[in-house]
Parts: C-alpha cells; sequence; structure tokens
C-alpha cells in the first residue's frame, strides 16, 4: 500500500467515526427499548438497514472523487441481492449468536423475491439489511466494526 493509499484510507476511517458519531445522535435513548426492537418486525428492520446500508455504501465511494456514472455502477453493484448476500456469508464467522439470531429472523420473514433472483439469495440479503437495521438501532460501532470487515472490491464486477 503506498502514501497516498495509506492517506486515504486513514481518511475513510476519521470519516466513518464521525459519521457513527452522528447517526448516534439521531438516534433517541433505545438502549431502554432494547427488548421491543428484538420484537420489531424483521421486515421493518430491513427497511431500515436497506436504507443505512445503501448510504454506507455512498459514502465508502465517495472518495476519491468520480464520474457520477462510475460512482452510481460502483453502488448498484454493492446494494444488489448477490453482493448483500455475500456479504453476509463472509460476516458470518464474526456475529454474535444475538446477531445470528436476528438474521434467522430475517431470513425466515423474507417476501416471495423478484423473479430475477434465487429465494436463497434473496433471504440472505434480506437477513443482511435486518441485521444492519438491528444493529443502527441498537449498536452503531459494533455496525461500524462488521461493514469494515466487507470486501467491496470483490463484488465490483459480478
Amino acid at each position: 500500500m503506498n502514501s497516498k493509499e495509506e492517506e486515504l484510507l486513514d481518511r475513510s476511517f476519521i470519516i466513518e467515526d464521525e459519521l457513527t458519531l452522528k447517526l448516534e445522535q439521531l438516534l433517541p435513548t433505545l438502549a431502554e427499548d432494547l427488548l421491543q426492537l428484538q420484537q420489531a418486525s424483521p421486515s421493518a428492520l430491513a427497511y431500515l438497514g436497506d436504507a443505512v446500508y445503501e448510504l454506507y455504501i455512498r459514502r465508502y465511494y465517495l472518495l476519491p472523487p468520480k464520474r457520477s456514472q462510475v460512482y452510481h455502477r460502483l453502488v448498484v453493484a454493492q446494494v444488489r441481492a448477490e453482493a448483500q448476500a455475500s456479504h453476509l456469508r463472509s460476516l458470518t464467522p464474526y456475529l454474535t449468536s444475538t446477531e445470528l439470531d436476528i438474521v434467522r429472523r430475517g431470513r425466515n420473514a423474507t417476501t416471495k423475491p423478484p423473479k430475477r433472483i434465487e429465494p436463497e439469495i434473496y433471504q440472505q440479503a434480506s437477513s443482511l439489511e435486518t441485521l444492519v437495521g438491528y444493529l443502527f438501532l441498537t449498536d452503531c460501532q459494533r455496525l461500524a466494526q462488521l461493514l469494515h470487515k466487507l470486501d467491496f472490491e470483490q463484488n465490483q464486477n459480478e
């Protein structure tokens, strides 16, 4: 890794830490509502997780600057169900038992997938979104740790 790449990586971590703090400030004190969150609808958590995940991906590709077409292509490649399923598989060894339970709930609650997607892939993608939504509401630092583990370069050309 050259010094320019290291500088970008350092800046990325600083930006991510600032983003985590800003996101945490947006949330009310949800620790008191943890039981309610654990009973929240997986589809509601996935709905939120979808937005949070896409925002993270957009921020990830923001630097260095790119043409909007390139930026859009990179982001779309990561928010596709196939890429999300791959990311869930790569994160699974790092998940706690509570997180695995949230993933299971998300998988079991999925609706009928679009025709172009295999049901298993759609279930895995929905599970990842459910986990992201849950962690966004309960533990933004843990969410940031897990998202750091993802290899976005691997899925760029899939």
